[in-house]
């Protein structure tokens, strides 16, 4: 089968297009992995479908899979490129919209200036929600957990869901911080029913900070939109940042507002469109 995709990135967070909005490609988790694998496909951390208005309400509905095919709530960057994708497309002429992900709506604006701001909606802290399950964990007051990993080692996180769960951990310094060996025990902490993003977050200083991410599924990304959300949340929530915040990742800069309590964060950030291409995908994988 021979299909169309369009590569875009935002802030170095790379994914594959697809236009399902005029039929379904019905395709399976085994080409969502060939989409994303960096030697024989496209190359991508996530793959983006977007889809007509499954209601009247919205304007779109897109679906998420990861670089291992699974099927995920949430991906901020990815949201950024939606908006810039469809208004490339000739799929709609509006600079907002709203649009359906499986985590729920959330409200999309593409600035003047090419940056995209998305209302991200409220985060969700009752860990129970997130889903966390707080029996395989030590709390630390009202808005930390120890973990306890199976190498023996332990992290202090906070825990949140952005659509998706994130698990937030402060390191004195990112670059140095054990992404790479610590990113998969968290991911697959028995905590975790679903399991969760790692952040590695670094204050500055009160409204800066800088953010590595192990994502679930796809391993470290350049930046992840829905991990410096929870970042900046977690941040907030214990004292440490201002309601604003510049958030530094390895792709690029994104600007985090939260003014606590339930109200919606919002992101705003780079969405860039790399090049369109064919490409033909097994029959059987």
């Amino acid at each position: 089968m021979r299909i169309r995709f369009t590569k875009m990135q935002g802030a170095g967070n790379d994914f594959v297009v697809l236009d399902e909005t005029r039929e379904r490609l019905g395709l399976s988790p085994a080409h969502y992995r060939f989409l994303a694998d960096r030697h024989f496909g496209v190359g991508a951390d996530q793959i983006l479908s977007v889809r007509p208005a499954p209601e009247a309400n919205v304007d779109f509905e897109y679906v998420i899979h990861n670089a291992d095919g699974g099927e995920v709530e949430q991906c901020g960057n990815g949201s950024r490129c939606f908006v810039r994708f469809v208004r490339e497309q000739g799929l709609t002429d509006k600079s907002s919209v709203r649009v359906k992900v499986r985590g729920g709506v959330i409200a999309l604006q593409q600035l003047p200036d090419g940056q995209v701001r998305v209302d991200m909606g409220a985060p969700v802290l009752d860990v129970h929600q997130v889903p966390f399950h707080p029996e395989h964990a030590k709390a630390d007051g009202p808005h930390a957990w120890w973990l306890t990993l199976s190498d023996d080692s332990t992290c202090r996180v906070g825990v949140v869901s952005m659509g998706n769960p994130h698990a937030v951990q402060l390191v004195d310094n990112v670059d140095s911080a054990p992404v790479l060996s610590q990113g998969p025990l968290i991911e697959h902490h028995a905590a975790f029913p679903k399991r969760v993003n790692a952040g590695f977050m670094q204050i500055v200083n009160r409204s800066t900070i800088r953010l590595r991410v192990f994502e679930r599924g796809a391993g470290e990304t350049l930046a992840c939109g829905t991990g410096a959300c929870a970042a900046v949340v977690t941040g907030i929530r214990w004292g440490l940042l201002d309601p604003e915040v510049l958030v530094h990742t390895h792709g690029g800069d994104l600007t985090i507002a939260w003014a606590g309590d339930d109200t919606p964060v919002q992101m705003t950030g780079p969405a860039t469109t790399v090049f369109h291409g064919e490409i033909n995908l097994p029959d059987t994988l």
